[in-house]
């Protein structure tokens, strides 16, 4: 697993599987979200695969599949609200979409400069944001 860290409360990662569960909740999380559309994954990868595997280990699931076209201020609010569940590892292809929903629904608290800066000490440059932030 590649887990990184944008913010005390949220992590990316990429793809991750349901035997990795044990490691994230030993890491302290309590949130997994996916934003990872289930057609971009075999079967043992799909949403509802992975939501068993971390209600198994005793975590919260959030299921906010999303792609750059269905990005919407629905799915920027739901991935903001799942931060309340405690600290949250997002996934998706690469980390690049869950790190991309973080930095728009946080920007309007802590500024363009703020999430861009976070985002990219974790390896993902969001400067091409910064007027939609």
């Amino acid at each position: 697993m590649d887990i990184r860290r944008i913010s005390p409360d949220y992590a990316v990662s990429p793809q991750i599987a349901p035997e990795d569960l044990p490691a994230i909740a030993a890491q302290g999380f309590r949130t997994v979200v996916c934003n990872r559309p289930d057609a971009e994954n075999p079967a043992e990868l799909h949403s509802a695969a992975l939501r068993a595997a971390t209600e198994a280990a005793g975590l919260n699931f959030v299921d906010n599949q999303v792609t750059h076209q269905t990005m919407t201020p629905d799915r920027i609010r739901q991935q903001a609200e799942a931060l309340a569940q405690g600290p949250v590892l997002a996934y998706c292809a690469s980390g690049t979409r869950s790190s991309i929903l973080w930095a728009l629904g946080q920007a309007p608290k802590l500024g363009a400069d703020a999430v861009i800066e976070a985002a990219g000490r974790a390896g993902y440059d969001l400067s091409a944001l910064r007027a939609r932030l």
